[in-house]
């Protein structure tokens, strides 16, 4: 044993030596190859091992390695180098800037950040990717690009309102749209229209191709900044502006045309006649009497397809210069534009022009001043006089017996079954005139060599005039024609000022603070009239009419006041600490309740950046990321906690009368967000994406509740109920090729889950003709009604279930009770991005998926009815019952039994979709062309949206949500003559002049 060990202990010393010779001491210095400066906190590895220090305050390491040993130098914000020692001692590296690092620095609540020090969760859109996309409003751009983010146009029409919901829907009665920033100052974005027509869209007033970036901001860590405007998110603009540089001029053009994305088949007029025959027999009745008495002639020669008529085929064009550049002090961009589209809408037009001006100017190496100034002028000409039940696309409602064109005067028939709403089309007309500017100023002071202030101010100015029209033959303007014209002016001023604190300490120590405070003051003021008696329908002015039969004026306005502070913390380029704390005075709430103190913090860890880690030649980054915090709503009427008086005149006296109880205890609605997440990147960067979990908790939910109408009011608006949201997001980017041939992927998908979880005990209901209901324990807008069961072959009869849970079923309709028969909200949501590039080529191509939506189609009432109403049916409605033994889910035609024409689940369909949302193929002419003719760059490019949709909903198209019965988060999903998208092709070119 003793012999084992000593000749052990000798083998140990003879080894020894050679063991020292295999290691070696490598020391150096890390600089920054723009400038020389030293780089503290930089990851010095071993290749292969966890062998590793970082550099101290004046870039310098030491570090024993083997001496063929390969170093790994990794930055934050610079591109990792690998350098062989090669029995080197001393090793010194220039770190070069990673470009694409730099452009991950994402714009964030007053102020931007690194995206790998984030500890929220921001979405980022670049302003090349929605740049040229023929569609009026920016929001439509970004469909499919973030996770979390639903978008629905709603319908087919030109810059009407727009529904964004940000991790699901967190209120039920105050607004859920997310706070707009341009440039740091919170803009209208609520409709400010009063004809009660489609809804407007005031974002539509911006110009895409001015924006260099869009961030949504989700979690509750990067929201809170923004207090009690942020629980629906934050969707922060962020305009070009010019480099230091040469002097770029830009000149844009597309041009191109529109179809709907689809049109649906109706009977014609052998059909039509067959089908209403037989339902009329079916209840005793003679048709040829029937038909006449509803003034149809069952012998009609004509055969007019009412379902096409509502349409045609539209155009869009837009022409676009800007200039930018600039050198070390003055900086500019300039930009006019000019869009004019033609919707797939008979007199739905719209067109926008609008001009930008942004110039930053440095004073010394101290001070900094700068302007932003946008004006627009946009012109939405809107359907005439749309309504419920005065709309163009219920033009298919029209028999195809009855002619468009009345043979006897040859004009437009005003003798149909239904109103002719064509005429309203020709003889009228609804413009919606909006002269806006958008306008901002600042200034910034580094006041030390760590601290800055900044104030800006700016104002969001609004005038909107709307005129509408309706001549002397139209339904709601006869007999001598109707105006009405209103004059709305909205100020919205806003200012911030900051105090911004950025240092290092110790090498390894980097601290921001932030303290700030803001002030809002909007006002709003309205004047209308309405008046009849017109001389003839070449007298539209309302000077011209012999009388004015109503006339109105209003002014509201709110005030904000907000102090807020965040500190942003990192640790040795790898421990990242965050958090905020707000606090929001508003003039919405009663004297005691005015201010409230919303709150977030948040912690991340980079492990790869840890020297344990190693290096790893598939795990490129990791960083684990949590967060939680409160934000706030404050989205209501402007004098929702006082009692309101409206002007009663009688008998020429005047008087007031009561119009809304006081709730002066009405206090702020809070969100409590938690959000877990994982940024990760593998095989060096090709693939990088993320990972979320969040759960947002709404509590004291401001709610209008229905009060009894006896004691003369309707409404109350209470701080009560709780709400959730829940789910995950999964982001995938990949760079499947590089070289010559180009690929890449972006791959997002978000699940949510909605649930009311107190309602005080009550049940809010939506439209009569409606299933949306708000319900404790189901989801916002949840189907609530009588389940249809199909038809009773023996009989014909439609059948309903009598009860939940039950196969016992019914043919008499009030004895089915109403149970949960569909859920408006979508399971899951996202978008599939492929762009390639070959040489002067380049392809994009967007998918959009929306999945596990239901869609309640009320037009089924009269459409969809198996000859219930003399409204034409559609094709489907061929396949009733007609004899004992048939099978089917059309009832038998019976003329006005209502065999099967109830509220129920017979009109709720799957309204999941996968569309192919935008595909751009264009090409980048060779230089040597280019040079030849003068220019810098030139692009061509086809482009097509919205090209193709997979459903099987047998709708017009299953993005819809109509906005004809109001309270739109209790009527999600509802489809009530709701037209289509436009299906569109363009062709352009970009010119660098």
């Amino acid at each position: 044993m003793k012999k084992h060990i000593l000749l052990s202990l000798l083998l140990l010393f003879t080894l020894l030596p050679s063991v020292w010779a295999q290691t070696q001491t490598v020391s150096g210095r890390v600089t920054a190859a723009s400038d020389g400066s030293a780089l503290p906190g930089v990851t010095v590895l071993e290749k292969g091992t966890t062998n590793g220090v970082t550099t101290g305050g004046n870039g310098e390491y030491s570090l024993n390695v083997q001496p063929n040993a390969t170093l790994v130098f990794r930055f934050v914000g610079m591109t990792s180098q690998e350098v062989p020692v090669q029995g080197r001692s001393t090793v010194d590296l220039q770190l070069r800037a990673d470009q694409q690092q730099l452009e991950e620095v994402v714009v964030v609540g007053y102020g931007t950040q690194l995206k790998q020090e984030l500890t929220g969760n921001i979405s980022r859109i670049s302003g090349e990717d929605i740049q040229n996309i023929p569609s009026p409003s920016l929001e439509t751009a970004l469909q499919g690009r973030a996770a979390g983010v639903y978008i629905n146009q709603g319908s087919g029409k030109l810059g009407q309102g727009i529904n964004i919901r940000v991790r699901g829907a967190a209120s039920v009665s105050a607004n859920n749209q997310p706070l707009y920033v341009v440039d740091g100052i919170p803009v209208t974005s609520s409709d400010l229209g009063t004809s009660n027509a489609e809804p407007l869209n005031p974002i539509a007033d911006i110009n895409p191709n001015d924006i260099a970036s869009i961030e949504i901001l989700k979690d509750a860590s990067a929201a809170a900044i923004y207090g009690s405007r942020a629980s629906n998110g934050v969707v922060i603009i962020t305009t070009k502006r010019g480099q230091a540089g040469k002097t770029n001029i830009n000149f844009n053009y597309y041009t191109g045309f529109s179809r709907p994305t689809k049109i649906r088949e109706f009977l014609n007029a052998a059909e039509y006649v067959e089908l209403f025959t037989e339902a009329i027999e079916n209840v005793g009745g003679n048709p040829e009497t029937v038909f006449a008495r509803n003034g149809l002639d069952i012998n009609s020669p004509y055969d007019q397809n009412w379902g096409e008529e509502p349409f045609r085929t539209g155009s869009v064009s837009q022409y676009e210069i800007s200039l930018s550049g600039g050198n070390e002090k003055t900086r500019l961009y300039i930009n006019g534009n000019y869009n004019t589209t033609d919707g797939i809408l008979v007199g739905n037009e719209f067109d926008r022009a609008s001009g930008r001006f942004n110039i930053d100017h440095s004073i010394g190496d101290r001070v900094r001043i700068g302007t932003n100034i946008s004006l627009i002028r946009t012109l939405n000409q809107r359907v005439s006089d749309d309504n419920a039940f005065s709309n163009v696309i219920q033009l298919n409602a029209l028999p195809p017996i009855q002619p468009k064109i009345d043979p006897e005067t040859g004009d437009l028939n005003r003798r149909t079954l239904y109103y002719n709403n064509l005429i309203d089309q020709r003889d009228g007309f609804n413009d919606a005139l909006t002269y806006r500017t958008i306008s901002t100023g600042f200034l910034e002071f580094d006041l030390l060599e760590n601290l800055r202030f900044r104030t800006e101010h700016g104002v969001d100015f609004l005038n909107l005039q709307e005129e509408l029209y309706l001549g002397r033959q139209t339904q709601d303007g006869g007999p001598s024609g109707y105006g009405y014209n209103s004059q709305l002016t909205s100020i919205n001023y806003n200012t911030n000022n900051t105090l911004t604190y950025n240092a290092l300490f110790a090498d390894i120590h980097k601290l921001e603070l932030l303290g700030g405070f803001s002030y809002q003051r909007a006002n709003t003021s309205t004047a209308s009239v309405e008046a009849r008696g017109f001389p003839s329908d070449r007298f539209k002015k309302i000077a011209s009419a012999a009388r004015i039969t109503s006339g109105s004026s209003s002014e509201t306005g709110y005030v904000f006041v907000s102090y807020y502070t965040r500190a942003n913390y990192v640790l040795n380029g790898r421990y990242l600490f965050s958090g905020s704390v707000r606090v929001d005075g508003s003039s919405r709430f009663g004297s005691g309740n005015r201010f409230g103190a919303f709150p977030a913090a948040s912690a991340g860890w980079i492990l790869t950046e840890e020297p344990f880690f190693g290096e790893s030649n598939i795990l490129s980054f990791l960083k684990l990321r949590t967060s939680y915090g409160l934000t706030g709503n404050a989205e209501i009427d402007n004098f929702a906690p006082l009692g309101l008086y409206s002007a009663a005149a009688y008998e020429e006296l005047a008087g007031l009368v009561p119009t809304s109880l006081p709730s002066e205890d009405l206090r702020w609605e809070k969100t409590k967000q938690l959000d877990i997440g994982i940024d990760y990147g593998l095989f060096n960067d090709r693939i990088t994406g993320e990972i979320d979990y969040y759960i947002k908790n709404t509590e004291d939910l401001l709610l209008n509740l229905p009060i009894p109408g006896y004691n003369g009011y309707t409404i109350i608006t209470k701080n009560i109920g709780k709400l959730e949201n829940k789910g995950f997001e999964f982001v995938v980017n990949t760079q499947n090729l590089v070289g010559t041939f180009q690929w890449n992927t972006n791959f997002n998908i978000a699940f949510n889950k909605n649930k009311v979880t107190d309602l005080g005990g009550n049940t809010i209901f939506g439209n009569s003709r409606g299933l949306g209901q708000i319900r404790e324990g189901e989801p916002m807008g949840v189907f609530w009604g009588p389940k249809y069961a199909g038809v009773d072959p023996q009989t014909g009869d439609a059948l309903y279930y009598i009860e939940a849970g039950s196969d016992e079923t019914t043919s008499n309709y009030s004895l089915a009770e109403d149970q949960r028969v569909g859920n408006p909200n979508p399971e899951f949501t996202g978008g599939l991005t492929n762009n390639f590039s070959f040489k002067g080529f380049d392809l994009s191509v967007l998918m959009q998926f929306v999945s596990g939506n239901d869609i309640y189609n009320m037009a089924g009432f009269f459409q969809s009815v198996n000859a219930d109403y003399f409204d034409n049916q559609t094709k489907d409605q061929l396949n009733r019952w007609q004899q004992p033994g048939d099978v089917t889910d059309v009832p038998q035609a019976r003329y006005l039994a209502g065999n099967g024409a109830g509220r129920s689940s017979r009109w709720v369909q799957d309204g999941s979709f996968l569309r192919l949302n935008n595909v751009n193929l264009g090409y980048r002419i060779p230089a040597n062309l280019v040079n030849r003719w003068h220019l810098q760059s030139a692009r061509i490019y086809v482009q097509a949206t919205n090209l193709a949709t997979f459903t099987d909903y047998d709708g017009y198209d299953p993005e819809v949500n109509t906005t004809y019965f109001g309270r739109s988060n209790v009527n999600l999903g509802h489809d009530f003559y709701t037209p289509p998208l436009a299906k569109t092709f363009t062709v352009g070119v970009n010119i660098g002049l």
